[in-house]
């Protein structure tokens, strides 16, 4: 029976030993992970590292920060109030480094020019139905009938070259930008289309008739 005993505790003594080997082996390797990924250094601790852009805005906000909320507000209202100026210069002149972001990009600068260059029954739209509106108006059923044929004509022009429009940008654009993501490019010309000419923003670049 004693050298039963003396077996079981050489046995333990070595998985036991054995056991805190790979226990200790692991903690190091845990250690030596965490130690290898870099950690940005305003991540808080035990939360995982953000990502480039994001801890490079949380640097310049603390940077921008002086510690006095009043000063800090002026300063917001100033950036915003100069971000604002530059991006109406770019609306007026087509900077592309102050635009927007829905109208960045060469796909949104080709489909603007696309429809500048072109004449779409949509831009004449606002005019249109003024007239219209102030026609049937008139309680005269003749004059008012009119109104409603001329106001039916429109719509149905306005489709039938908004749908042309649709396939000759849709082609276009997968002639001129096959690699390029496309989404909403389309949809976007067809509400340029709706706006007059020298109300559009940002402003057209090219005259009527010239080629983008």
């Amino acid at each position: 029976m004693g050298a039963r005993a003396r077996n079981h505790v050489g046995l333990g003594f070595v998985f036991g030993s054995r056991s805190s080997k790979e226990e200790k082996a692991a903690a190091t390797d845990k250690v030596s992970a965490d130690l290898s990924q870099p950690r940005d250094p305003q991540a808080p601790k035990g939360r995982p590292t953000p990502k480039r852009a994001v801890a490079q805005s949380q640097r310049k906000s603390v940077v921008a920060s002086t510690g006095n909320r009043k000063e800090d507000a002026k300063r917001a209202r100033e950036r915003r109030r100069v971000e604002m100026a530059k991006q109406r210069e770019a609306l007026a002149s087509g900077d592309e480094r102050y635009l927007p972001t829905r109208d960045k990009g060469p796909v949104r600068r080709f489909v603007r020019d696309f429809v500048d260059s072109r004449f779409s029954v949509a831009e004449m739209f606002l005019p249109l139905a003024v007239i219209i509106l102030v026609l049937s108006m008139v309680r005269v059923p003749s004059i008012q009938n009119i109104a409603l044929i001329l106001w039916l004509a429109v719509i149905a022009l306005i489709i039938v070259d908004s749908v042309g429009l649709l396939f000759r940008l849709r082609k276009a654009l997968s002639q001129r930008f096959p690699d390029e993501p496309r989404r909403g490019a389309v949809a976007y010309g067809l509400m340029r289309t709706l706006q007059m000419r020298r109300l559009r923003l940002p402003k057209p670049q090219v005259k009527r008739g010239e080629r983008p």
